[in-house]
């Protein structure tokens, strides 16, 4: 039994795994911006432990930045402005006496996507596209994770986009600029309110360029899009595509790409199982 832990920006899921079968989960808020490195490993602390049981051998964990892999150190996470530089791995073991292996959430995303296609299907080179609080990146290339030396593979949305940066264009942040929320824009388009049609339609014409740059570096056969915003992608498809076929020199690669979309809760905590 492994129990994998999904650390996001809203939520802190849980999960047992036995045999890649999620059994027991739970979800609690995440940490507040005020709390100290001290109070939220504490807390992580205390709803870990109400997961924990005997048959537990090992904990893996998702987390919201780039991390030391071997040491299982974690730095500048998203969100959690108290954690600058946290031994998370060290805390862990300690409390626990199980080993502890901690990646980036959007991996952890990665290899659970990885795992929900046939044996007979596997994707040759997968990106999935996280988009929620921010924009995560991760790839799966034959079924190796693609972490990079330093755990910062795809961290695409911190590059330089019209005014600010990618992520703010590519994720909840777009919809904070506009003064509404994903799901409710949702809502408006899919009863025929033009503007937030049109708002999706330019989210799309920004995504299209965010996928069109994975094109570029990874050359992927799939991608697949998650978080809450995937939902809503039948608006934002079209934009996105028309988006590509305009300015990608290679079609026929974007013709033969598969792009899907997989939001079930337990994908991040099967796959921060298998970290």
């Amino acid at each position: 039994m492994i129990l994998g832990v999904d650390l996001g920006g809203t939520n802190l899921c849980m999960g047992l795994v036995d045999d890649g079968v999620v059994v027991k989960t739970a979800s609690v808020p995440s940490f507040a911006p005020s709390a100290s490195m001290k109070e939220t490993l504490e807390y992580m602390a205390e709803h870990i432990s109400a997961m924990m049981s005997p048959d537990v051998e090992r904990i893996g964990i998702g987390v919201p930045s780039v991390v030391d892999l071997k040491n299982g150190i974690v730095y500048e996470a998203a969100n959690i402005p108290s954690w600058k530089e946290v031994h998370l791995k060290n805390f862990l073991e300690g409390r626990f006496g199980v080993p502890v292996s901690i990646n980036n959430d959007a991996n952890c995303y990665a290899m659970g996507a990885y795992g929900t296609y046939p044996s007979e299907s596997k994707p040759e080179v997968l990106v999935t596209v996280t988009l929620g609080t921010g924009i995560g990146i991760g790839i799966v290339d034959n079924g190796r994770l693609v972490c990079g030396a330093s755990c910062g593979a795809g961290e695409l949305g911190y590059l330089d986009y019209k005014d600010g940066c990618l992520e703010d264009y590519c994720s909840r942040q777009f919809f904070d600029r506009h003064g509404v929320k994903p799901h409710e824009a949702a809502a408006a388009a899919v009863a025929g309110d033009l503007q937030s049609i049109r708002l999706f339609e330019e989210f799309g014409h920004h995504l299209g360029h965010a996928v069109m740059l994975l094109m570029y570096a990874y050359d992927p056969s799939h991608i697949v899009f998650g978080g809450g915003i995937a939902n809503a992608l039948p608006l934002f498809r079209g934009a996105m595509e028309d988006y590509i076929r305009e300015r990608f020199p290679f079609p026929a690669n974007f013709e033969k790409l598969q792009i899907d979309v997989k939001t079930e809760n337990e994908i991040p905590i099967i796959g921060a199982s298998l970290i």
